[in-house]
């Protein structure tokens, strides 16, 4: 299985004030699919993907694995049982294989990233009143959350579960050294009080609860953040932070060597254990306006580098804010915790809190503010040695993510609406045409589709790629092919698009199913079905692109790097009149000969304004 990136395919989703906790208990279970249809699926998967005596084979396997008593059928009951026993039956497996047994860093390859609109600061203490608010307004999002307050989220007037807003306060991932846990601190008896803010590479503990129980007020954190910057002027500071983003499996050896030392052990628990964690960053190096998008996006995921901001993380945490001396501002996140379209909303929430000016209420009468705490760590030469080796690392992965971005303003979805078509679909397609003129072949091209309608509902992994697609771009540039006959194979991508996301959002997951298929056989213990190690099954899954539509009130950037070098992933924010696109990667100049951002992402301006063209010269279709 391989990380479902990103936001997940965004729907209109309306908000209802109502109490979510009451609602959640009422949400349906997730459905086990039915076996046959399942099997179809996968062979129609297939078929734009694979050879034709590999397909004639698989048939063969799938035609054994459905045969009546057999192994397909106990694999079957064996989900449904687990089904009807737990909450939903997809999410421990999808937590556990798509993040939690993962080893690779979870800078840029698994954490997500959201840029905020750039600020404006004149001086320090500008940087430290806008970290003030964003606190505040977390805060007061996190009371919601706690309080059971927070709008529920409805989609074409179904409940979403809510669950995974929680799951971003107060929470960390532990690294283990074959597998990670998720650990909530929030859900305990009694939750934390405390952020940590990390400046110059050095953590502090700021208690944001003053002594009577109510929020610090904007004035009071700006005197606590000021406390900590005065304290923290040196940096030379070993960047303890930097370690997180190594391998998990050198991470976890590290993190066992430093919970020997009890110093370290306090210091650890305290960050894991936050609310969140506040970075106070420094000044990026400055870049032009036509740069800007192009590196901030890096900078988010990863700091900069260790000589820049990357030792001033904890990549562990749920929930990281970001603000820098230069006005760049956003949210780090795990994606362990919550996926994309939570990340966005709860990141939007706390913008929108930190932009209205609310008058401050005098706090009562409380004791003097304490002295934030720093954390201390006592570094041996080991654990010195594993840093070196980690900076080194973090320099590479900073140096060759590949980020390009362009603002595609011929048209936008109100053009698309017009003519009667899914924007999104259009996109897709225009996506799959970029991607078969670079490469001459088809591949699994993956969107994300929310699965929130269900109970502890997270993504599932749709395969935009169909025969119908691919009938499609193999045909576009075919000059033997007539414009009307292209224009009809389009008009039937886009309706294999559209079933395809129905019956996705519904929990007909072709993917999960066949993936709960193999797990359960595991689970039993039984030899593993030739269907699950066949060649073809290997490739279904091998998923090396990866899409998402992003939706954003604020013009907030959304962002992911590449799970690996050869593969690519694309973010789009379709606009009424414009369509925004962005294509991450590793360079190939220094990690993979294949992908190629500057070529993929003209191709798929090139794609768009050519499958433009081709509706406006044929008569039927009307844009």
């Amino acid at each position: 299985m391989v990380k479902p990136c990103h936001l997940g395919k965004p729907v209109s989703a309306t908000l209802v004030a109502a109490r979510n906790q009451t609602q959640q208990k009422g949400l349906p279970s997730q459905p086990v699919p039915p076996l046959h249809q399942t099997c179809e699926l996968y062979l129609s998967m297939l078929e734009p993907i694979v050879e034709e005596d590999e397909l004639k084979r698989t048939k063969e396997l799938v035609k054994d694995f459905l045969k009546a008593g057999g192994v397909g059928e106990r694999l079957q009951r064996g989900l449904e049982r687990r089904a009807r026993n737990t909450e939903n039956w997809v999410t421990e497996d999808y937590l556990k294989y798509e993040f939690l047994n993962k080893r690779h860093s979870l800078a840029v390859q698994s954490n997500t990233a959201l840029v905020y609109p750039r600020m404006e600061f004149m001086d320090k203490q500008e940087q430290i009143r806008c970290a003030a608010k964003y606190i505040v307004g977390f805060l007061e999002l996190k009371t919601m959350i706690i309080n059971d307050a927070l709008p529920v989220e409805y989609m074409k007037g179904k409940p979403l579960c809510m669950k995974q807003y929680e799951q971003l306060i107060s929470s960390c991932r532990i690294p283990g050294l074959k597998e990670d846990s998720l650990v909530f601190y929030g859900r305990s008896s009694n939750p934390p009080k405390h952020i940590t803010v990390v400046h110059n590479n050095q953590f502090f503990v700021l208690d944001v609860y003053n002594s009577v129980g109510t929020l610090l007020t904007v004035d009071q954190l700006c005197v606590q953040l000021q406390r900590i910057c005065n304290t923290s002027l040196q940096t030379d500071m070993e960047p303890v932070g930097i370690l997180t983003s190594q391998h998990r499996d050198i991470w976890s050896k590290t993190y066992i060597s430093l919970m020997k030392d009890k110093t370290n052990k306090e210091s650890l628990s305290a960050i894991q254990s936050s609310i969140v964690t506040v970075c106070l960053d420094k000044a990026m190096p400055p870049v032009s306006d036509e740069m800007y998008r192009r590196c901030v996006i890096p900078w988010m995921l990863t700091g900069g580098g260790s000589q820049w901001n990357s030792g001033n993380r904890w990549f562990d945490k749920g929930l990281q804010l970001i603000i820098g001396e230069d006005g760049i501002c956003g949210i780090n996140y795990s994606h362990a915790c919550a996926d994309g379209v939570t990340q966005m909303v709860l990141g939007e929430h706390v913008l929108q809190n930190k932009n209205q000016e609310k008058p401050q209420m005098m706090p009562p009468l409380v004791m003097p503010l304490p002295m934030p705490q720093k954390l201390h760590f006592n570094i041996t030469p080991e654990v010195k040695k594993d840093i070196e080796e980690t900076k080194h690392n973090m320099d590479i992965m900073a140096r060759n993510l590949d980020v390009r971005d362009r603002v595609f303003d011929h048209f936008g979805g109100n053009v698309l609406k017009a003519g009667k078509m899914s924007p999104d679909a259009f996109v897709q397609m225009a996506v799959q045409l970029a991607y078969y003129r670079m490469y001459r072949r088809c591949s699994p091209i993956i969107e994300p589709v929310s699965l929130r309608t269900f109970r502890l509902g997270r993504l599932a992994n749709m395969n935009s790629t169909s025969s119908a697609s691919a009938t499609f771009v193999q045909a576009f540039d075919d000059p033997k092919k007539q414009n009307s006959e292209k224009v009809d194979l389009l008009e039937k991508a886009l309706k294999a698009h559209k079933k395809s996301t129905n019956m996705t959002i519904s929990g007909q997951d072709a993917y999960g199913h066949l993936f709960g298929l193999k797990m359960q056989a595991v689970e039993e213990n039984i030899s593993m079905p030739d269907l699950f190690t066949d060649t073809s099954f290997a490739k279904a899954f091998d998923f090396r692109h990866f899409t998402s539509q992003v939706i954003s009130k604020f013009d907030c950037l959304a962002c992911i790097g590449p799970e690996q070098p050869s593969a690519y992933l694309v973010y789009y924010s379709i606009k009424n009149d414009h369509i925004y696109l962005m294509v991450s990667t590793f360079e190939a100049s220094n990690t993979c000969k294949e992908t190629n951002a500057v070529h993929l992402i003209q191709a798929m301006e090139d794609a768009l304004l050519d499958m433009k063209t081709l509706l406006e010269q044929t008569p039927r279709a009307k844009l």
